[in-house]
């Protein structure tokens, strides 16, 4: 992102890596049981290990924030998805994340189930997306009555450790104008065959080799399947460092 110019972007869709493996709790322990039994994200994502000091990944994050902010339009916006954890017994909120961004909503995204091997509180069936915008962002004619939860069932699907579903990513970007749109933790590539089918150009950004070899595949699969596409998208960057 520090390569980007200010001001190149309409939108930002991501959801970061939630440092899970740094937890004081039970943890991603094994799967025991149920349709969560062996799930990809107990086992973690490849080329990064998740388990930050949370210090060092609340910097990092704000960081990249930061990053995102500079690169998006008087009249972009950010749509930041995490996940509210408990951690030495008390929830975070992720506030020293998100400190000093004008953040303008918080969305609920409802799933339907989760992983919790704690029996100190109950299941967690949600996560939240922060929208912290430009002070001249407006979302498309009518996407307002879609309210603040959404509920969209998690991608089963994908090989990839936490995929985004696409009907979420398909609500959000539908619900704005964005002509040119990124995702700097690209993972399974949901962001851009959602950008694909919408006529809209992407970029994105990904660590891991496989899953830019993923993501690259799954992009031509849908370019071919798709009588939507009337233009050629902008690419898919490999993080190098």
């Amino acid at each position: 992102m520090k390569q980007m110019p200010n001001k190149c972007l309409d939108l930002v869709v991501t959801s970061p890596p939630y440092n899970l493996k740094n937890s004081t709790g039970n943890g991603m322990k094994d799967g025991r049981g149920g349709k969560w039994a062996g799930a990809a994200l107990v086992n973690g994502y490849n080329n990064y290990d998740d388990n930050m000091p949370h210090e060092k990944y609340a910097e990092w994050q704000y960081n990249c924030l930061k990053e995102m902010f500079r690169l998006i339009k008087d009249d972009g916006a950010i749509f930041y998805n995490h996940k509210w954890r408990v951690q030495d017994g008390v929830i975070q909120d992720r506030k020293d994340i998100i400190r000093d961004l004008p953040v303008r909503q918080i969305i609920i995204w409802k799933r339907k189930g989760g992983i919790n091997f704690n029996p100190g509180y109950f299941l967690p069936t949600y996560e939240v997306i922060y929208l912290i915008p430009k002070q001249k962002f407006k979302l498309a004619p009518k996407a307002n009555a879609y309210g603040d939860v959404w509920e969209f069932k998690q991608e089963m699907n994908n090989t990839h450790p936490a995929p985004f579903p696409v009907e979420l990513i398909d609500r959000i970007i539908a619900s704005t104008t964005s002509k040119i749109i990124l995702d700097p933790f690209m993972g399974s590539g949901t962001t851009a065959i959602v950008a694909m089918g919408l006529k809209r150009k992407f970029i994105g950004i990904e660590l891991s080799p496989e899953y830019c070899k993923n993501s690259e595949e799954r992009i031509e699969r849908n370019k071919k399947h798709s009588e939507l596409l009337k233009y050629r998208p902008l690419t898919l960057f490999q993080k190098t460092e």
